[in-house]
């Protein structure tokens, strides 16, 4: 008894200790996540203002700033789910434990259950030394019957007890993997804020008249793989070279905002649909601009933004690593994410909601910061390029305003 009092002690001890940890953690969490909001602010404020050399390496020191608080707030996170999963796998040994224990004195009173049952009247008078201690016993056996259904009942409910036990580690540990996947985008981003802002640095040598000719570069390429787009994508429509090719059966009417935004949290446009400034000026080789540019900060995770499944992804020059899903909304409408951080993780076919992180967000192929592009289509193809047989998408026609459905 002193040996289990001790071992009770302890083990209270110890998840006092770890409960005194995880409200510490989630402290520091609250504190931190104030912190990161203002520097999120601060990287959309200055987003509006990067049109400048100094502008853009004070957006990036922004994002700097804000990644590394972000990091620090999910090693919280991870740390705070490792005590939760060692504590609920703890629970589920003493419960396993305990489930053994009753099923051992189940399988000690069945025995001598048995045993009594097959025992004659004449054996048992015999085993006794007298009649009174032979009802003495009878009494016992009806204890033990009731003893018996009790220790039954409690097996069921420490069953039940394990199975959500189970549940909740399995829980946990996916919340483990996604918060893990979240760290490793975050540190990417980061090292990749820092490399990006040093070798901006260099190439510029500091000067505004060096940036404002890279800047122009970088839109007179940007039209340059436009104009080959175009050509790849009307080849693949008239010779018959589309792979995938989904056509949705009936698109709502405008402002039915039947789709969820791409960001859970805070984000601000950068550019919308259609002939924007930007497109107006050639960017798109002489194209409007076919979906909605929207940032939250480098890493930040991009959610479907409805019900589906994935329907394609890959990578290529223009718009980097990207994502394309069919929802069960709008007829099958399909939407696009563009310009993440690496690729999806998401299988093709596989089934995602809005709460469903599919990547984050990144500035991989034509792309002069983070940000997101979304585009939604009513009629979605793909096909591979000629040029360096990567899977490109359709771009000039057969999108539709995603602001038009999103609730944003």
């Amino acid at each position: 008894m002193l040996l289990l009092s001790a071992f009770h002690m302890a083990f209270g001890a110890s998840a006092e200790t770890n409960e005194e940890k995880i409200v510490e953690l989630r402290k520091k969490i609250e504190e931190l996540n104030r912190q990161a909001e203002q520097y999120r602010g601060t990287v959309l404020q200055k987003q509006q203002q990067a049109k400048t050399l100094k502008g853009q390496i004070d957006l990036m020191n922004s994002q700097i700033l804000r990644l590394e608080s972000e990091i620090n707030i999910t090693e919280k996170r991870i740390t705070t789910s490792e005590i939760q999963i060692s504590d609920l796998e703890e629970q589920i040994f003493n419960t396993t434990k305990s489930i053994a224990q009753q099923k051992a004195a189940i399988g000690e009173a069945m025995a001598y259950l048995y045993e009594r049952d097959h025992m004659s009247l004449v054996a048992a008078l015999l085993k006794n030394p007298s009649l009174s201690d032979f009802a003495q016993q009878a009494q016992q056996v009806s204890t033990l019957n009731e003893k018996l259904t009790e220790l039954l009942t409690n097996l069921k409910e420490q069953k039940i007890k394990l199975e959500e036990q189970k549940i909740g580690v399995e829980q946990k540990k996916t919340e483990l993997e996604i918060l893990n996947d979240r760290q490793a985008a975050q540190r990417g981003a980061l090292q990749g804020s820092k490399t990006e802002k040093n070798k901006l640095l260099t190439t510029t040598k500091g000067q505004e008249a060096q940036y404002q000719k890279l800047l122009a570069e970088v839109q007179r390429q940007e039209a340059a793989f436009f104009e080959e787009l175009r050509k790849f994508e009307t080849d693949a429509v008239n010779n018959g070279k589309i792979i995938a090719h989904v056509t949705a059966n009936a698109v709502p009417p405008r402002g039915t905002k039947i789709f969820s935004s791409p960001y859970h949290d805070s984000h601000q446009t950068t550019q919308g649909y259609g002939m924007t400034a930007y497109a107006k000026r050639g960017a798109y080789n002489g194209a409007a601009h076919n979906g909605w540019d929207v940032v939250s900060g480098c890493a930040s995770p991009i959610f479907s933004i409805g019900t589906g499944k994935v329907l394609a992804s890959g990578f290529n020059n223009g718009f980097g690593n990207w994502v394309a899903i069919r929802h069960d909304g709008g007829g099958g409408m399909v939407s696009i994410y563009a310009h993440m951080q690496r690729g999806t993780n998401r299988a093709i076919g596989t089934t995602v909601d809005a709460d469903t992180v599919i990547g984050y967000e990144g500035t991989t192929g034509n792309s002069t910061g983070c940000h997101l592009h979304l585009s939604l289509y009513r009629d979605f193809f793909t096909y591979i390029s000629p040029k360096n047989g990567q899977l490109n998408f359709n771009y000039f026609d057969g999108s539709v305003n995603p602001l038009d459905y999103i609730k944003n």
